[in-house]
Formats: C-alpha cells, structure tokens, sequence
C-alpha cells in the first residue's frame, strides 16, 4: 500500500510538472503572436485605494468646491477604466479602522478631507457605486478587515477608534493594531460592518483584504485568548479555523441580505508549498493562517484575487495549483504591476504579459491589478498593451451560477427606428424568477442574426432602460436581459427599421460617394433608386409625401427619414 501510495504520488508529482511545461512553452510561443479572439466573459478588475490617497482621492473634500473635484477625479478614472474595457473596480472602503462612509459603527478615513472623522459633505460609496453602474463596471467594497491602524492612526481617532471603542477585541503587535481573530466579537463586529454596508448600498461584492494573521505570525500575542478558547487544538490549526469562522460568519450575513453578492477576499499569492516549488516562508497556509482554498471548497467563498507579485516560477506553478484546487468557483491571480515602477523592483513589462497569457490558457478567470495609480499611469506601457492586446474588447463578469443559473425572460416587442439623433431601440421588459430588477446587453453586427457569443459584438454592457439611441451605422442589433447573478436571456433581435417615428427633412440630403438615394411612396411602395439627388426623377415626383432611405456603396443603409414635396 505504501509503495502504491509513493507510486500514484510520483506519476501524480509527474503529470503536474508536465502540465506547466506545456503550458509555459504555449505561453512563451504566444508571447510573440498577435492575439484573436478576445473572451467574452472575464473578470478584469483593478484595486483602487483611497488609503492615504494613493489612488484617490488627490485633493481634500473641505468646501463644495472640494466635493466638486473629488467627483470629477473619480469620473475621470472611471472613464479611464472603461475605456480600458476593465469590469470590476475593488474600492477601498475600510482602511484602518475608519471608512468613507458615514457609519454608525465607524468614522470617516482622514484622506477624504484631510482630518480623521471629518465628513466630506457626501457619500463617496454611494456616489462610487452609481457612476461604476452608468459605465457597465461592478464595485466590490474592499474591506481591510483585521488591521485596524498603527500608533498614530489609532492616537488621531482616539475616542473613536475600535481599540478604545472594544479594547478587548484588539492587539497591539509590532507598532500597528489588530482585532484579535480568535475573540469571538471579532467575527460579530466584522459581520457588523458589512451588513451595514451591503444592506444600505446597491454594490455587487464584499472583499476582504487581510483577512489573515499579520507578518511573522508566529509570534502575535493571543497567548490568553488561545488559553480560553483553544480546547486543546493545534495553535496553528485554532488559528486558521478562527479565520475561516470569521470568512464563514461573513459570507452567511451577505448572503442573508442579498444573495447575489458577490464574496471574495484576497489571500497571500501562494497558498503552500507544491510539491517541487517552495513557497520560501511566505505562504497563505502556514505562515498567517489562511486556508483559502478550503473556502472554496466548503463554498463559502464565490471568488479569490490572491496577491501573486512574483515572478517567474515563483507565479506559474503556483498559479496552477489554485486553478487545480479553485472548486468551481472563480480565481482571478492579482498581478503586481507596481512592481514595473523604476523606483520598485523595475520589472521588464513582458513578465506581466506572460502572466496575463498563462492565465488564459490555464482556465483561471481574470486578472487583477495592484495598483489602479499604475495602471492608468500606464507604467511600462501595461495600459497600452491591454488596451491593444488583451482587452480590445469589453468582457462581463461570468455569471455566478452556483447561487442562481435560471436567466431572465427574452425582451419583447423590438422597435427599430431613426432619429435625428441616430438610431432608436426600444423593447418591453423583461423579468426574471428573482423578482430583481434586470439590466440589458446591447449587441450589434452588419451581420443576421447578431452573433452574441462574440466580444467583438457588445456595444453596450449595461442599460438599466428599455431604450437605447446610437449613431452607429451597424445594420443588425440585438438585446438581452441579465440579472443580478450575471444570467444572460436569449437575445431579442432587431432586423429591420420601423418607419413609425421617420424624421421629416426639409430638403434631400448629401450622398456619400457611391452611395444610393431610394424614393419610396406613402404606401411603403418603391418608385425609382438613384445616385443623384438632382436627378429628373426626383424633379418630376408629384406633391405629397415620400419615404427615402440611403445606402452606402456596398448597400448599407445609414439615414431613413421622409420628405413632403
């Protein structure tokens, strides 16, 4: 038994070594070709963080004025990101024990208007999660969860810090404090604050960060908590078990309120040692007692953004062997782009690539990058070559089927039609077993019917109407409904222009060069075709009104509208 055993883990030892060569081989070759197909779904998310504004905010919220520019700055990244095609922004939310919100529980982060417990004047949060819905984005509220500030943070919030405010929940431990994670109330108070949170805001996900024991563990001093509550356990196992009761208490008080949030936490970039690579002493597992795959696996958990700034071999066969053990849920490796930077570690931008390439080609679900700042700064050029490699087109979340994989109802009634202002979609709503309301998908191709597996088809990624208006000169379009869960319906197709709500021109427009004037009566009838508006046709027509549609040389109509003569 014993040699089978040391058999089945050597072919097994084996075949994972073989996996990765092949792997890296593929992603050595693809490094030097150019990119097809782009994926439709694929979490592409950035960390933006408001500690100390590092990301944002860059000016302080101290007069309307200052209201005025931090929502500007915000717009400004969003855009930014849009454009970029990313579709998850992990928003700071708490930092140190304070937060950007106004709280009941906790006070406002002093980067908002430069004081600790200042309000700013508005809701950054509310104000945060609307504009990422008006750009098709998804904000997750990122949660510093166990830290709750350093000596000075905790002297500037004094009364109203958490280690004054529940000193037996706290620890101080080399110059910096943290809520003990094996006292009971730590799991209630964290539970607390994100009910509020997820209870009073329309955001899409909870994401947990330093959900774990702080740096050189080892030595954190719950020496009389363990004594009280360790029941004769293992210290590493009780300590590992406290953290994943608090993720458990967590993910059943989001899930109470609205299951369609989404949970997630980012754990250390490498969960243990694999069987050929050493995690070096710095490991999820063992060293700050995270065991995030048994999240996973026991499904309390719907998604993992591990810190993954290493690279070479110290990424890839680690990568692999969250992708191995990720139970159907999503892992989505963050990628340590600041590390690019000169005055960082000066990486050469092709390590973030073949990452980027690895990660596709291994099946995990996305990218995640640390720091926005970096990002948009496009440090090496990272943003460039998203925009014109991986990211050409714009990619949705995937949709979270093991909490609900039922998709809403096919949108009906389709109306087509031109304005002055472009072209006019309209559909009846659609509905959906949830009871929630859904938003639509707009597609649009020259080709019938719109082929909606495609990327390169989107044109919108979120309407929260049953309108949509484009100036677009694309021929065919089509429309699906999509729930909170991210299920998408078949798609409504739209095929040919209503001629209800033609506008009426008041004389016969330009023609592009080769293209085709067609003049058809009040009954829908076509009477001639022409390549010229000053034509005798056109001069003999009789008073009355007429319909008229022009196409392009190769037969495309861009502009239908009526005339009266």
């Amino acid at each position: 038994m014993a040699l089978n055993k040391k058999v089945t883990l050597s072919l097994q030892k084996q075949q994972m070594s073989m996996r990765l060569s092949i792997l890296l081989f593929l992603m050595g070759l693809l490094s030097y070709l150019p990119l097809c197909a782009q994926p439709k779904n694929e979490i592409r998310a950035t960390w933006l963080t408001t500690l100390g504004g590092l990301d944002f905010p860059s000016s302080k919220a101290s007069s309307a004025a200052g209201i005025q520019r931090q929502k500007q700055e915000l717009c400004k990244i969003l855009d930014e990101l849009k454009q970029a095609h990313i579709n998850t922004v992990l928003f700071q939310t708490r930092l140190r024990g304070d937060v950007i919100y106004p709280s009941a529980i906790e006070t406002f982060a002093e980067s908002l208007t430069g004081h600790e417990g200042r309000n700013p004047g508005y809701d950054l949060l509310e104000f945060a999660t609307a504009e990422c819905h008006k750009r098709g984005m998804e904000l997750h509220a990122w949660i510093v969860t166990i830290p709750v500030g350093n000596n000075r943070q905790v002297k500037l919030l004094g009364k109203k810090s958490v280690v004054k405010k529940y000193p037996q929940l706290c620890k101080q431990y080399k110059g910096s404090w943290y809520l003990d994670p094996g006292q009971l109330g730590t799991a209630d108070y964290l539970a607390r604050l994100v009910r509020e949170i997820v209870s009073r805001y329309d955001i899409d996900g909870i994401h947990l960060d330093y959900i774990r024991y702080p740096e050189r563990a080892q030595q954190f001093p719950d020496n009389a908590t363990f004594r009280k509550y360790g029941k004769g356990q293992n210290l590493e196992q009780w300590r590992r078990d406290n953290i994943t009761r608090i993720v458990r208490r967590i993910y059943t008080e989001v899930k109470t309120l609205k299951p369609w949030v989404k949970v997630s936490s980012s754990p250390v970039g490498k969960y243990a040692d694999t069987q050929r690579y050493s995690s070096h002493g710095w490991n999820a597992y063992e060293t700050v007692y995270q065991d995030a795959q048994a999240w996973l696996k026991e499904g309390i958990h719907d998604a993992l953004f591990p810190m993954m700034y290493f690279p070479n071999n110290h990424f890839y066969p680690f990568a692999l062997d969250w992708k191995e053990n990720k139970s159907n849920r999503w892992v989505v490796p963050g990628l340590g782009i600041y590390f690019l930077h000169p005055k960082e570690k000066n990486w050469d931008a092709a390590e973030i690539i073949r990452q980027i390439h690895f990660i596709r080609k291994s099946g995990l679900d996305g990218e995640a990058y640390f720091r926005n700042r970096f990002l948009l700064e496009n440090t090496k050029g990272i943003l460039s070559t998203l925009k014109n490699r991986f990211y050409q087109t714009p990619s949705f979340v995937p949709p979270m089927t093991w909490a609900d994989s039922i998709a809403p109802s096919v949108p009906d009634t389709p109306v087509l039609h031109e304005t002055k202002e472009g072209i006019r979609l309209s559909w009846s709503p659609s509905t959906d077993n949830s009871t929630l309301p859904v938003h639509y998908r707009v597609y649009a191709s020259n080709f019938y019917p719109v082929d909606i597996t495609q990327a390169e088809h989107i044109v919108e990624t979120r309407i929260d109407t049953t309108c949509y208006t484009t100036s677009s000169s694309q021929l065919y379009w089509a429309v699906t409904a999509v729930d909170r869960y991210g299920n998408e319906s078949q798609p409504l197709y739209f095929k040919t222009i209503s001629e209800e709500s033609l506008p009426i021109w008041n004389h016969l427009p330009d023609l592009p060069a080769g293209g085709i004037l067609i003049i058809y009566d009040a009954t829908g009838t076509e009477l001639f075709r022409t390549s010229d508006i000053h034509s005798q046709q056109i001069q003999n027509l009789a008073p009355g009104f007429y319909r008229i549609k022009i196409l392009t040389e190769n037969g495309q109509s861009i502009a239908t509208g009526s005339i009266v003569r």
